[in-house]
């Protein structure tokens, strides 16, 4: 089943990004629900490889209906929950 994309002004980007870290990272919703801002992800959860990284930016392009290139992406958006989130509002916005 596809997800459907989530509008930019419907206030639930955080929300959609939660449920796309569970399903990308196959971690329980309880776990993502704890990540705060300051939760570091790439090189702190295993499960956060480089290929979760790509899976992840594909999700955010389908889910967000968005997309991202090359140019979009440093690697600090991948450092922790609250560089992820507002990755994904500048994409979205």
């Amino acid at each position: 089943m596809t997800a459907q994309p989530v509008p930019a002004s419907s206030g639930d980007t955080d929300l959609a990004l939660r449920a796309l870290l569970g399903d990308v990272l196959g971690i329980p919703a309880a776990r993502v629900a704890g990540f705060d801002e300051g939760t570091e992800l790439f090189g702190a959860l295993p499960e956060f490889d480089s290929m979760a990284v790509a899976n992840l930016l594909t999700g955010i392009e389908e889910r967000f209906d968005v997309t991202v290139e090359d140019d979009d992406v440093e690697a600090e958006d991948f450092t922790t929950y609250g560089a992820l989130r507002r990755f994904v509002e500048r994409m979205a916005g």
